[in-house]
């Protein structure tokens, strides 16, 4: 019988081979195997997500542990220590003697002998090293110290320590590690959100209201697959964290208009910009992936949104002459995600140093080609689920330097008082261990009348 700990080492392996989406892997991976338990599928999650997101310093632990060069340890072997080190310092309701059992017997089915052996050794040690591991002194190097502690690269670190603080930067870090709580927009269109917690309370999810956002629920530690649910099905509700909900905030579309959607993706924002929109009006979601559009209209046709319109282009090949002008914009744009390393725990071990300037040149090119969509006296959003100034206040300066008919807005004039504390001058900007939800930044531009 095929056990979650099996299961976890595959997908723990296939990504180590090949990055991959994680939450991809892991929701194919339960589809395939539909007649798991919820306790299985809960530690399933658990092992893959825990192991992705502290993988920096449980190797550091392997490397410590054992004899063998780093470069000479067989990824495969390296993914199973991984594993089982992760249950015996991280999961209190797994016993040592099993999780080391456990890989041991797996490594007898694909590895030699002294592998097996070489296995066994460094997770005996490990359970009787316990707590006692070496660390750089922090005060000697506090990027190392929190790279290593907080499982995170240690460019990263120092980037975003010279942003806000070393210490600060230490807090970011450590929450990053913690599961980010489960949230939900409520779709107005069709039902209250009185009546979604009671539905899913009836259906033993503890549900309870968002505390900044009037139409938004919040699930504490759910223990069952809420795409299940009756409030899912039905078009209720729809995953997405406050920050990004405050996008659609910050734009303010009305019933009506004709709304451009840049970089949509599957469309979270776009279903949020027709709820916005009563239903009423035009949004027009543009990506240059199809099969992602494809999978925007069925998530459209689930809450009952009839407005939104699709293209599937590359964003700098659309021009005007074929979409006509627009009174709101919103330009979601390709970034490094670091403020969402919370809920794709992967990304901080997919992206390089460079890619934090790399993101910065596109999304610039992109935010001046979207300009040219706005209507005179129309409003434009800029947004990214990252941290970096990089990709966020340089970029909007930059944008607001160069087009001198373009005036910032006040952020703080569109967003109600319960989320003042995520104002940052004219911007949008929330942090996930200041107000605990994801990171994101957001700038909003109103054109000129001519």
């Amino acid at each position: 019988m095929i056990t979650p700990r099996v299961l976890a080492y595959q997908i723990l392996l296939q990504i180590e081979q090949k990055p991959a989406h994680t939450d991809r892997m892991i929701r194919t991976v339960l589809d395939r195997h539909s007649g798991f338990e919820e306790r299985d599928r809960a530690l399933l999650t658990e092992l893959v997500y825990g192991v992705v997101r502290w993988r920096l310093r449980l190797d550091s632990q392997v490397d410590q542990l054992s004899r063998i060069k780093p470069e000479k340890i067989a990824p495969e072997v390296r993914v199973l220590l991984r594993l089982a080190l992760y249950q015996i310092f991280f999961l209190d309701r797994v016993p040592n003697h099993a999780a080391v059992n456990e890989a041991v017997n797996l490594a007898k089915t694909s590895q030699p002998e002294h592998v097996v052996r070489f296995i066994n050794g460094i997770l005996r040690e490990a359970t009787r090293r316990s707590g006692n591991w070496d660390l750089p002194l922090p005060e000697d190097d506090p990027a190392k110290y929190i790279a290593i502690a907080t499982s995170h690269p240690e460019w990263l670190v120092k980037k975003v320590g010279g942003q806000i603080g070393i210490e600060e930067a230490l807090l970011f870090f450590e929450t990053n590690n913690h599961v980010a709580p489960a949230v939900f927009r409520v779709n107005t269109l069709k039902v209250t959100r009185a009546r979604v917690i009671e539905s899913l309370k009836e259906e033993g999810l503890d549900a309870a209201p968002s505390p900044c956002l009037l139409h938004a629920v919040r699930l504490t530690s759910p223990r069952r697959d809420v795409m299940r649910t009756e409030a899912y099905r039905e078009g209720w509700i729809q995953a997405q964290d406050e920050a990004s909900q405050l996008v659609t905030h910050l734009l303010a579309p009305t019933p009506g208009e004709r709304v451009l959607d840049l970089c949509s993706g599957f469309g979270v924002k776009s279903t949020h910009l027709g709820i916005f929109m009563e239903n009423q009006g035009e949004v027009l979601s543009v990506d240059n992936s199809a099969w992602k559009l494809e999978e925007l209209k069925k998530n459209a046709e689930r809450q009952s949104i009839g407005i939104i319109q699709t293209i599937a282009e590359d964003i700098l090949q659309l021009q005007p002459s074929k979409t006509g002008l627009f009174d709101k914009i919103l330009l979601d744009a390709p970034c490094t995600g670091f403020g969402a390393i919370r809920r794709n725990p992967d990304i901080r071990w997919n992206r390089h140093i460079k890619d934090p300037y790399r993101m910065s040149q596109l999304q610039k090119e992109l935010l001046a080609h979207a300009a040219a969509f706005l209507k005179p006296g129309g409003s434009m959003v800029y947004a990214t689920c990252t941290i970096l100034a990089d990709e966020d206040e340089e970029v909007a300066r930059q944008f607001s330097g160069a087009h001198p008919d373009f005036q910032l807005q006040n952020a703080a004039d569109y967003l109600t008082q319960t989320c003042h504390a995520m104002i940052s001058g004219p911007y949008f900007r929330s942090w996930p261990h200041r107000h605990d939800v994801d990171g994101f930044f957001a700038a909003r531009w109103k054109r000129e009348e001519l």
